[in-house]
């Protein structure tokens, strides 16, 4: 799609709030401990939802997620949980808003094991985003090995709502993987990012 000068990749669409995404923040490679949490958070919350959905509630989730600091959604007990499923500026989905908590506390696990998350969830893709060459939507796979083997690893630390699908959704927001087209202006100036 092009709107302005740029060809830009077709599911951003012409919503202002998508199109602000697309180019402004998805796929440029993010190395801060709080923005992966909130982007794992996010992505999970998704899970069978359209993206623009979790667009329109993102101020809601940072307003009711303490700002995704992982410590602090780390000790969210029953109660708080309770208050979250209250809470329409935010997907209320029991199994979701728990998840989080629980995604919270493998989180910090991780950092301490790691010394960030960073540097644990980058060493999938061996440190730098992997430049992918997509010439249709058709050809962006839903998950690859290293979405797979991500996907495992967390399981396996005891996160929730991290399956194949969900982590390569993480990686191409984080910019672990360049998935804008190659007809796409931001592809060329994040191909440049390492």
């Amino acid at each position: 799609m092009t709107l302005g000068r740029h060809p830009r990749c077709a599911w951003a669409g012409s919503d202002p709030l998508y199109l602000r995404y697309h180019d402004t923040e998805w796929g440029i490679p993010a190395h801060d401990d709080r923005r992966l949490f909130e982007m794992l958070v996010l992505e999970g919350a998704q899970a069978g939802l359209a993206w623009i959905t979790i667009l329109r509630k993102r101020e809601g989730y940072r307003e009711a997620f303490d700002g995704f600091d992982p410590a602090a959604v780390a000790r969210y007990d029953r109660r708080r949980v309770a208050r979250l499923l209250k809470n329409r500026n935010i997907v209320r989905n029991r199994l979701k808003v728990e998840s989080a908590a629980t995604n919270a506390r493998a989180f910090l696990q991780v950092r301490d094991e790691h010394g960030s998350f960073d540097d644990y969830i980058w060493r999938f893709v061996d440190g730098h985003p992997k430049q992918n060459r997509w010439q249709s939507p058709g050809a962006v796979p839903a998950q690859t090995p290293e979405s797979t083997a991500m996907s495992k690893d967390l399981k396996r630390r005891g996160f929730k709502f991290v399956g194949p699908t969900i982590c390569y959704a993480f990686m191409q927001a984080t910019g672990m993987v360049n998935d804008h087209l190659v007809e796409c202006f931001r592809h060329k100036e994040l191909a440049k990012s390492r």
